[in-house]
């Protein structure tokens, strides 16, 4: 079993033990760390958060979750009943989480961008007994929450007349919020109750709500945002995803609320033209995105060199490997590095990442302290250093299951260990390469290929922004690669492009790996969190 490595510096006390999950008291509610001690602790007037509508400081913030909780217990929710949230970023949405989860209720973040099917499945599933919307969300829901059997309010945030417009009598959030108590004591949850249920994107099919308990907060708060991150009460974070999912939860969160620093949200889906004027407007110090996104920041730059985001100390990527040439450019380009990691809905955050001063391109990085990883062959064998091995991790932050899904959960996961069924592959010092998921992988003329090996080399040609390679069948019935490609904006695939970045892949792999298909597609399918949805491309 791997741990960390022998010269690895040793945590400060408080890491220590929240790697073994034991500190925290049996009564615990994570209201008290996340909003209420700034108070106590003379943040107050701080800014918390800076959103479309103005700055919110610690003490507003505290308040508005006071009232939302107050409003949920109004309508007679109850402790350990769910309160779906489906609201794009911006102060309502840490208000009602906080606040549902302070009155000992489970927050449920819905994805704002759900197609009406897709949310009746998760509010069926959770059985939510009320959901907070906005306006405009409420409006694409409308088809779906007539026969919704277990939903006993719906609110809504900053539309008093959407009552009107809702024939189940939607009620005004605002108005609620400013007729109930601002005073409001927390549940007497324990640190084992749920908190929260995170719905898994869906990039291998249908969406699993992932059980994750008030202890998990402070656990990715201080192992990965301070130990790893540096993250303090100077930093102002700005992360293009969203709240609604872990990485976007802990980036625009829980990690600065632990550190009592502030967050930019915005409600604009995050383009690079977004991602570039939010930086020049807010200038925040830490950047949260993903690879994709990071790739057409630095094509729309090329147009305007004199952009630099100044204030940036450290920027961090998730959701898939981020290419080798990728973080190499943007380095150069910018002058900060990116540090990827892994992480996944069911372990709330990263649990390996590259670290400040110890970055190795093309690499994820090293176990985040106070978790555990482990590499096992097809035989249930520890893999040994430079052997592909399906990856497995334990950490006081990995959920306790998936919601009312038992035969998922047994298969990922087993004891205090989670299956990720990725496959990576450790060097001889301590670096962890992503190499595909397990049912990516492709066995070509009886050998094994990494898709994301192919789809590193095709996006480091100039004129290649992405690529995604599957496995296809030949005439003789037997797997490929095929590669399907993205160009650069501005520009149209040309003449002859499918055989270069086949000769391109030949040059630099070996030959039974190359793409005998090469398809140019306007954008890849990807998840509402930018994941990759291989199966689109498959069918």
């Amino acid at each position: 079993m791997n741990g960390q490595p022998a010269n690895a510096p040793r945590l400060h006390p408080e890491a220590e033990r929240l790697a073994d999950a034991t500190i925290l008291p049996r009564e615990y509610n994570a209201v008290t760390h996340f909003i209420d001690r700034h108070v106590i602790e003379g943040r107050a007037a701080k800014i918390a958060y800076q959103d479309e509508r103005g700055s919110h400081a610690y003490g507003e913030l505290a308040e508005r979750v006071n009232r939302a909780g107050n409003v949920l217990k109004q309508l007679g929710i109850e402790m350990e009943q769910r309160v779906a949230l489906c609201l794009p970023d911006g102060i309502d949405f840490p208000a009602v989480f906080w606040g549902a989860i302070k009155i000992g209720a489970v927050a449920v973040p819905v994805n704002p961008l759900f197609k009406p099917a897709e949310a009746d499945f998760v509010l069926r599933d959770c059985r939510a007994r009320a959901l907070v919307t906005s306006a405009p969300h409420l409006a694409e829901l409308e088809s779906v929450l007539t026969n919704q059997p277990h939903l006993r309010a719906v609110l809504v945030v900053g539309d008093e007349k959407a009552q009107a417009r809702h024939g189940r009598a939607a009620l005004s959030f605002d108005k609620l919020a400013c007729e109930v108590n601002a005073e409001l004591e927390p549940a007497p949850t324990l640190a084992d109750d749920a908190a929260f249920l995170l719905y898994t994107s869906g990039s291998t099919g249908q969406p699993k709500g992932v059980v994750h308990l008030h202890r998990n907060l402070i656990a990715t708060a201080v192992l990965s945002g301070e130990e790893v991150l540096g993250i303090s009460e100077a930093d102002v974070i700005f992360s293009a995803a969203k709240l609604f999912f872990a990485y976007g939860l802990g980036n625009g969160m829980t990690f600065p609320l632990h550190a009592g620093a502030s967050a930019v949200l915005t409600a604009e889906r995050a383009t690079a033209d977004t991602v570039m004027r939010v930086i020049s407007r807010r200038q925040p110090t830490l950047f949260f995105g993903v690879p994709t996104l990071y790739a057409k920041v630095l094509a729309l730059s090329e147009s305007n060199r004199a952009w630099r985001p100044e204030h940036l100390r450290l920027c961090a990527c998730a959701g898939e490997a981020l290419p080798e040439e990728l973080g190499r450019r943007w380095r150069e380009r910018f002058g900060v590095d990116v540090l990827d990691g892994i992480g996944a809905t069911e372990t709330l955050h990263n649990f390996i990442s590259n670290r400040p001063g110890e970055v190795r391109y093309g690499a994820t990085g090293k176990p985040v302290p106070g978790y555990e990883v482990r590499l096992l062959d097809e035989r249930g064998r520890e893999a040994g250093q430079g052997e592909v091995g399906e990856l497995w991790c334990r950490g006081p932050s990995i959920g306790s299951g998936y919601w009312n899904n038992r035969a998922a959960t047994v298969t990922a996961f087993v004891g205090p260990w989670f299956r990720t069924h990725d496959r990576f592959i450790r060097d001889a010092e301590g670096f962890y390469r992503h190499v595909g998921r397990a049912d990516d992988m492709l066995k070509v003329s009886g050998m094994w290929v990494s898709p994301a090996e192919v789809e590193a080399v095709l996006t480091a040609h100039p004129e290649v922004q992405e690529a995604a390679v599957i496995g296809a069948l030949d005439a003789d019935g037997l797997v490929k690669p095929k590669a399907f490609v993205v160009v650069k904006p501005g520009l149209t695939p040309r003449p002859g492009l499918e055989t270069t970045l086949a000769n391109l892949v030949k040059s630099k792999l070996a030959a039974y790996k190359y793409p005998r298909w090469v398809s140019f597609r306007d954008e890849l399918p990807r998840t509402a969190t930018g994941k990759l949805q291989r199966f689109k491309l498959r069918s």
